[in-house]
């Protein structure tokens, strides 16, 4: 019986490596176990997709046209919040905090990390941490192990900012969610994740915007 089993999981494993040969999923456990959640979602579903409806939908606008909109807006909605947040501080973007945020939750890191944590291009990361630098709020050195490597790390100043507008930006959080319920979320996120497990490759490459369509369309998408 368990020779059995240990027959049926290296069988699913050899579809998942063959089904992600675009990387869909991450190469890890939690990416398989995305894909095998995915694989019972579709199994359930191949007998009849309840569409919802959009605007343009009997014009023809596909679902991607909707989803990239709807993402669109989703973040336009989010930084009206993040704006009523920061209202009469000494914060002047929500990238600002975000990055207070970010370096109190994992630590010091380099310049580059940081930005590419906040999946900005550098020169503007770059506006970002000097504007941070500048109010004390973060403070950089050079790397113990390379010192042409900036290391950042947050202040005391800038963990005293953070905290005195958290209660204003944990409301705004809370009112992005909207009217989801417990589940709505675990969905989302699962789904929202499995984008940025897609996206995430594709701009740490830091192709030219020149070549970015056709290359992603010809390495990940042609493959699907």
């Amino acid at each position: 019986m368990h020779f059995n089993i240990i027959k049926d999981v290296v069988q699913l494993l050899e579809k998942f490596e063959s089904d992600n040969k675009s990387t869909v999923y991450s190469e890890d456990i939690e990416g398989f176990k995305a894909w095998i959640y995915d694989q019972k979602i579709q199994d359930k579903s191949n007998d009849h997709i309840d569409e919802p409806y959009w605007d343009g939908k009997e014009k023809g606008r596909t679902p991607e046209s909707v989803i990239s909109t709807l993402l669109v807006h989703l973040n336009r909605y989010a930084k009206m919040y993040s704006k009523s947040a920061i209202f009469d501080s000494d914060f002047i973007t929500q990238e600002d905090f975000i990055y207070l945020i970010n370096l109190k939750a994992f630590g010091a890191m380099t310049k580059i990390e940081l930005i590419k944590k906040n999946v900005h291009e550098k020169p503007i990361g770059t506006l970002i941490i000097n504007r941070l630098i500048k109010h004390g709020w973060i403070e950089q050195t050079g790397s113990s192990v390379d010192k042409r490597t900036k290391v950042i790390k947050i202040t005391d100043k800038g963990l005293e900012a953070l905290e005195n507008q958290m209660t204003k930006i944990r409301k705004a959080t809370h009112i992005v969610s909207g009217n989801l319920n417990y589940s709505d979320k675990m969905e989302l996120i699962r789904i929202l994740n499995k984008l940025a497990d897609f996206h995430q490759p594709i701009f740490q490459r830091n192709t030219e915007s020149k070549d970015l369509l056709d290359w992603v369309d010809q390495e990940y998408l042609s493959k699907q």
